[in-house]
């Protein structure tokens, strides 16, 4: 019998587990969309824990059986995407009223796809920033979620790369209204 899988506030306690399931998730589920040189580039300079997310109580965790099988969150501040080390400025908040959330740093472990918990995740997500005013929600998001983003209603409105590590490697800016 399989147990259901919980959704949680992730803490910091958590930040050694949800960096390994981060590099799992980034190195494996890449196939068929990055190259393993692109894979292994945002793996190293951009995926990681944005503990600022954590800070603000806006990053979760799903798991079984206290095992972390995926982790995602939003956010209410300007960063787009890339985890603490990648960050440059300062992260000011952003307002509800003119200004979309971010959805950010989702990712499930390659040993568990399709099970509804990048789902989960992102319904959440969604909720907990309508509830706190927003009325659309952006990302920056990697070619192997684009399909799943897509699926969930979101629309690409910028393809664009970065360089990490000096690797090109694209991303699709995707948006969704929210409460409409």
């Amino acid at each position: 019998m399989r147990i259901a899988a919980t959704l949680r506030l992730a803490r910091p306690g958590d930040i050694p587990a949800l960096e390994a399931l981060i590099e799992r998730s980034g190195l494996g589920l890449s196939s068929g969309f990055y190259t393993d040189e692109q894979a292994a580039a945002l793996t190293a300079h951009v995926y990681g824990v944005d503990t600022q997310l954590i800070a603000d109580g806006t990053y979760f965790v799903v798991e079984r059986d206290g095992v972390p099988l995926a982790c995602g969150g939003w956010s209410k501040r300007a960063t787009l995407y890339g985890a603490d080390r990648a960050k440059l400025a300062a992260d000011p908040l952003l307002d509800p009223a003119t200004q979309a959330a971010r959805i950010r740093a989702f990712f499930v472990d390659p040993a568990a796809p399709r099970q509804g918990l990048g789902t989960l995740l992102l319904r959440h997500c969604e909720s907990a920033a309508l509830a706190a005013g927003f009325r659309e929600l952006e990302m920056a998001a990697t070619l192997p979620g684009v399909p799943f983003y897509r699926q969930a209603g979101y629309e690409t409105v910028e393809r664009f790369e970065i360089e990490p590590g000096g690797v090109k490697t694209p991303l699709e800016r995707m948006r969704k209204r929210i409460g409409c």
